[in-house]
């Protein structure tokens, strides 16, 4: 009998139609099948088979004469294909990818499969085994934390993210040291060097832009009232760094804990999900189009919560001097203190709703940029836009916060 695939062309496998219930290995192209031939035969009509995995296949050939029976294939997986594919693809382990795992969207044939880890190696490096990544870390004189070290032994690391963590490791103070001890700012530098440039530049506008408005709002009574105004100034730095790090893209590193339980299904979806709407595709990494609304929402209530918290502590703080101060002295020119609960929820609603909104916006126009030729080319490019879109929307925020409050009665 003959056994004829696409892929496989024609392999010769037996040629007497006697050889009944018998195992039979054919290896070609690096796979390796075990098949199984029930019953008297001549005829072979298709065959399932994946470079991916090996197959044991139950087969009953097709003739005018014998029992129909039904084909089922299972599949063995193989330990060291798998570790080759899973290595910084989707599903539960990472090796640097930004992010690894949790990636919706379709499949694909064994061609998509080769042209992704194509473009994986040619835009992350190659995945280096412990034994490299180990000697790329003393040659530098620099250690790895616990959670790469055991990514590297166990899946391997990407060579962009091995050599980006060492060269940020070795950053002056204090960036050398957070690298090493803070988690999150590491995957997210891992995974945007820019990152703290974006936060910066968010702080400055925002402070600036607040100050401005601060000092044309009290004028004379600035300095009477600073600690109004510093009260303002530290939530607003709170909120900016909560603005631009939760949609910030980030490498997760190893594989990610699967929780179960009453809310581990909750905890497995989020952490599923891309960091913001609009991040972009990778190779291995995609995300559905309900994953992308549902991060909408998600990140709608983190941006709520973080507002109304804020709101309440800064809120009550320029409440506490005001009503302070206004025991010692009191004039016809003051404002009514603004309600507490009131002006927390307001600010939770407009983070919810606007800022959610923008910022998501602001991140999909800065992927879009830095991917650019020209943005690759020179980098500046995409930093001079960073400032550019960010100042215009902390100006229209600013006028629309106003707008938002002048509606609710809060001011």
């Amino acid at each position: 009998m003959a056994i004829c695939s696409p892929h496989l062309g024609l392999s010769k496998l037996s040629t007497s139609s006697t050889d009944t219930d018998s195992f039979k290995p054919l290896k070609f192209q690096n796979v390796n099948f075990e098949l199984k031939v029930l019953g008297n035969s001549s005829k072979f009509m298709s065959m399932y088979h994946s470079f991916r995995v090996k197959q044991i296949i139950s087969i009953k050939c097709s003739e005018s004469d014998a029992v129909e029976n039904i084909i089922s294939v299972t599949e063995v997986p193989n330990t060291e294909s798998a570790n080759k594919t899973d290595s910084g693809s989707g599903g539960d382990n990472g090796n640097g990818r930004f992010p690894a795992g949790g990636g919706g969207g379709g499949g694909g044939g064994e061609d998509d499969d080769d042209d992704a880890d194509d473009n994986d190696e040619k835009e992350f490096g190659p995945i280096m085994k412990f034994e490299e990544v180990m000697r790329e870390a003393e040659m530098r004189g620099a250690t790895l934390p616990s959670d790469m070290l055991e990514a590297a032994k166990t899946i391997g690391l990407r060579r962009l993210i091995v050599t980006r963590y060492l060269d940020l490791q070795g950053s002056p103070w204090p960036l050398g040291f957070l690298m090493k001890y803070c988690t999150m700012l590491r995957n997210r530098m891992l995974a945007d060097p820019s990152f703290l440039f974006k936060v910066g530049t968010e702080v400055v506008i925002d402070s600036c832009c607040a100050t401005f408005a601060e000092v044309q709002k009290r004028g004379k009574d600035f300095w009477a009232e600073f600690e109004l105004y510093a009260a303002d100034l530290l939530v607003g730095v709170v909120v900016d760094i909560a603005l631009v790090g939760m949609l910030a893209p980030y490498a997760r590193i190893g594989k990610r804990s699967i929780s179960s339980g009453r809310f581990g299904g909750i905890q497995n979806f989020v952490g599923a999900l891309p960091s913001s709407v609009f991040e972009a595709e990778r190779p291995g990494c995609r995300f559905s189009l309900q994953q992308r609304v549902a991060t909408y929402f998600y990140k709608g209530v983190l941006y709520g919560s973080v507002g109304f918290g804020c709101g309440l502590i800064g809120q009550g703080i320029a409440n506490m001097i005001m009503t302070a101060k206004r025991s010692i002295r009191k004039s016809e020119e003051d404002i009514p203190v603004p309600p507490l609960i009131k002006s927390a929820a307001l600010w939770g609603v407009f983070l919810a709703v606007s800022s959610n909104t923008r910022y998501q916006v602001i991140n999909g126009l800065e992927f879009l940029v830095e991917g650019s030729p020209l943005a690759k080319r020179v980098p500046p490019v995409a930093m001079a836009f960073t400032v550019g879109v960010r100042f215009a929307n902390n100006i229209y925020g600013g006028m629309q916060f106003v707008d938002w409050a002048r509606w609710s009665g809060v001011q």
